[in-house]
C-alpha cells in the first residue's frame, strides 16, 4: 500500500525486550505505519558491531579461517573477523540499541587484534573498504570491512575458550571455487571479497 507521498517511516509505539543481556537486545515491538494503522509484533535485535577483514600474505594468499557456525551447523570458511566490544564505553551490562555502535577507529582496532588473534598475521597496509548495516531488515548493528595486504606471520593464535579456528591460506582461485558452491557462506564475508576487488 502507498500513501501517495514520501511519508515512509514506521514509528514504533510499543517496546518489549524478550531478551536483553550482553550477548543481544532481542525486541517485539508494535508500529505505527505512515497510513496510521499499528502493527506487531514486528521484531528486531542489537548485537555487536563487528569488523571483517580481507586479510592477504606477500604471496597474495588469502588468509582465511575454518570454524563451526550453528546457524547452519555446518563448518565454514571465512575472512578474520570478530566483535567490537561495548562494555568498556557502556553505562549498563547489557546490549542496547546504541551502545553497539561503534567509531571507525574503535572498529580498525578489533580488526587489528582479531586478525593477530585468530591468525598470528599482522599487517602494516590497510585500507577501509565499507562500513554498512550487518541486516538492515533486523537489527541496527554494523559490519566494518577491511582489507589487510602483504601480511606476516609474528606469533601462533591468541583464541578465547570458546573459538576453534583453523588457518588456511588460499589462492584466488580456491576462494572463489569456495564462494561459488563450496563452504565460503557467510555473505558479508563474500560481499567483502568483491568490495577488495573493485575498490581502488
Amino acid at each position: 500500500m502507498t500513501t501517495g507521498n514520501e511519508n515512509l517511516e514506521w514509528k514504533e509505539v510499543h517496546v518489549d525486550h524478550v531478551c536483553q543481556d550482553e550477548w543481544i537486545d532481542f525486541r517485539r515491538c508494535d508500529y505505527k505505519l505512515p497510513n496510521g494503522e499499528v502493527i506487531g509484533p514486528v521484531y528486531n535485535y542489537s548485537k555487536h558491531s563487528f569488523s571483517i577483514v580481507v586479510a592477504t600474505d606477500e604471496n597474495g594468499n588469502f588468509i582465511c579461517v575454518r570454524q563451526y557456525r550453528h546457524g547452519i551447523d555446518e563448518i565454514t570458511t571465512e575472512f578474520p573477523a570478530g566483535a567490537i566490544e561495548y562494555k568498556e564505553k557502556s553505562d549498563v551490562p547489557y546490549i542496547t540499541f546504541n551502545n553497539i555502535l561503534s567509531t571507525e577507529e574503535e572498529a580498525f582496532d578489533a580488526a587489528k587484534r582479531e586478525l593477530q588473534e585468530e591468525t598470528g598475521y599482522v599487517s602494516d597496509n590497510w585500507k577501509h573498504l565499507m562500513t554498512i548495516p550487518a541486516n538492515a531488515t533486523l537489527s541496527n548493528s554494523l559490519v566494518h570491512i577491511y582489507a589487510a595486504t602483504d601480511c606476516h606471520k609474528v606469533s601462533e593464535q591468541e583464541l578465547d575458550e570458546s573459538e576453534f579456528l583453523y588457518v588456511k591460506r588460499l589462492s584466488e582461485e580456491e576462494l572463489l571455487n569456495r564462494i561459488n558452491g563450496g563452504d565460503f557462506k557467510q555473505s558479508l564475508h563474500v560481499l567483502a571479497y568483491y568490495l577488495f576487488k573493485n575498490t581502488p
